[in-house]
């Protein structure tokens, strides 16, 4: 606790660590208020920040990786409102980028030139514009400041799904694309090179799909140009959200938003101990807690990700920008995974200091992908923590620390993906609004054209019970499944699209 010295703030500035993942240890430090302009009713918010295995790159996947930060501000100890940032008067050190998005509702900070390693940066300062928020500048006022680690994803053309391999189809409702040689027809994977509409066709050059298998979806379309493809550049959350992301979100609510989103009662896990790596406890009052802060967070229903995606200013990724943040500008291949081959480790782990920050695999595969699926469970059953594998790594490379080849971790396994699907209308009417900040009293997202339900939202990349073929990239099996409950086998990441 730390007491504001300014005349407009005369309560303490709250410290808020919104990610504590021992991967990359992102932590936000030493909030304070300082520099109040009255007469433009605006006032910075100065903080440090730092996360461990940080990058910038110009070569390759020619990306670098960010914090994603925003603000929640209290009047006199009533309801966490969202602060309206200014777009002009952020400070910096001149190796640090702060861009304030156009909404105002965050900024992204990450290295202006290339490098890696660990970042410490100490004295950033946001300009909050109270005004814009309705403010009294005699108020006394609490600020939380926030930091979610993501990737940049630059604008690329990709190949979305794969081509056919020796007359067989073993990944079910993959994307794919018939081109006609002659009397002859190839299948191959469909080329995304703009944002533009997509024709859904099993004629040739258009997008198709199986969907005799599983639930790919109606096969219909077309897919609108106002729906995110994954051509134009975005930002993905680097790991999945963690139980002590969603304890952030959760104690900043309304006691009547905390019950209609409790994950301890019915419509999550229906209890307050741990149950399949969810340690989330919440006695009906007060904070929830965890045990498990590290670990992500699973028996969240479809309802309760997007009111966190709100609340968060961002939004739900798409299931084509899954596919481009997994391999990139590099060919598909039948049967790869995240990393961009077929090879996989199939042995069981071992889990040493197991819920600790420091939870690692004492064996992980060498020369080859590592994943949590029902091949490499060992004695940790469920989700093992974000970052594991990396931290856990004979080889910092892309294979054994199974990162995406923009560097995002785990999409292959643990936890579920969700991802808005093309498979059906609800899903197709998804046009890529970001969250304002703030939810319903009822503990609901007011994004308009969000899925309002179960329908809309699909999932990719298999989780720690499932079988390889559920964790193929290309893999969609369950990509328009209108599950309408929960269970330890589904978690979420955050997206939202650059400007």
């Amino acid at each position: 606790m730390r007491a504001s010295t300014i005349k407009l703030f005369l309560a303490c500035c709250l410290l808020a660590v919104f990610s504590t993942i021992s991967a990359n240890n992102i932590e936000v430090a030493n909030v304070s208020l300082t520099g109040q302009s009255a007469g433009d009713a605006t006032t910075q918010i100065q903080f440090d920040l730092s996360w461990e295995n940080s990058w910038r790159i110009s070569v390759g996947p020619a990306n670098w990786d960010a914090a994603w930060v925003f603000a929640k501000y209290r009047v006199n100890g009533d309801l966490w409102r969202h602060a309206t940032l200014s777009t002009t008067g952020s400070v910096a050190p001149g190796d640090v980028t702060i861009d304030v998005v156009s909404d105002q509702t965050g900024a992204f900070i990450y290295r202006s030139t290339d490098g890696s390693g660990n970042v410490n940066w100490e004295g950033l300062e946001l300009k909050w514009d109270y005004g814009a928020d309705n403010v009294d500048e005699n108020a006394l006022v609490d600020i939380q400041v926030f930091a979610i680690e993501m990737v940049y994803v630059p604008e690329a053309a990709y190949s979305l799904g794969t081509g056919l391999a020796f007359g067989v189809d073993p990944e079910i409702g993959r994307f794919r694309s018939q081109q006609q040689i002659g009397m002859f027809f190839l299948t191959t994977p469909y080329n995304v090179s703009s944002e533009a509409a997509i024709t859904v066709s099993n004629s040739s050059g258009n997008l198709w799909y199986d969907n005799s298998q599983g639930e790919p979806g109606d096969q219909l379309g077309p897919i609108p140009a106002d729906f995110p493809k994954g051509f134009a550049a975005f930002y993905c959350q680097k790991y999945e959200t963690s139980q002590d992301q969603w304890i952030g979100f959760f104690n900043s609510l309304t006691p009547a938003q905390k019950v209609d989103l409790d994950v301890t009662g019915p419509e999550g896990k229906n209890s307050d101990d741990e149950f399949i790596r969810n340690a989330i406890s919440w006695p009906d009052a007060g904070s929830a807690t965890t045990t498990l802060p590290n670990v992500p967070l699973n028996y969240v229903r479809n309802e309760f990700l997007l009111a966190y995606l709100d609340w968060a200013a961002l939004r739900p990724m798409t299931e084509l920008e899954y596919e481009k943040a997994c391999r990139g500008t590099l060919g598909s291949i039948v049967g790869g995974f995240a990393w961009g081959n077929t090879n996989i480790h199939a042995s069981p782990y071992t889990v040493i200091n197991e819920g600790e920050p420091n939870e690692i695999i004492s064996d992980p595969g060498s020369g080859t992908g590592n994943a949590n699926y029902i091949e490499t469970n060992g004695l940790t059953s469920g989700p093992k923590r974000c970052g594991i594998f990396p931290a856990s790594a004979i080889l910092n490379n892309r294979q054994e620390t199974g990162a995406t080849y923009y560097g995002i971790m785990e999409m292959t396994g643990n936890v579920y993906e969700r991802a808005i699907s093309v498979g059906n209308p609800e899903g197709r009417a998804f046009t890529g609004n970001h969250g304002d900040g703030a939810i319903t009293g009822g503990g609901r997202h007011n994004v308009a054209n969000w899925p309002a339900g179960n329908e809309g939202i699909g999932y990719r990349g298999g989780a720690y019970p499932n079988a390889i073929t559920f964790i193929w990239v290309s893999d969609r099996n369950d990509a328009a499944n209108s599950f309408s409950g929960t269970n330890g086998r589904i978690g979420f990441r955050a997206v939202r699209t650059a400007e």
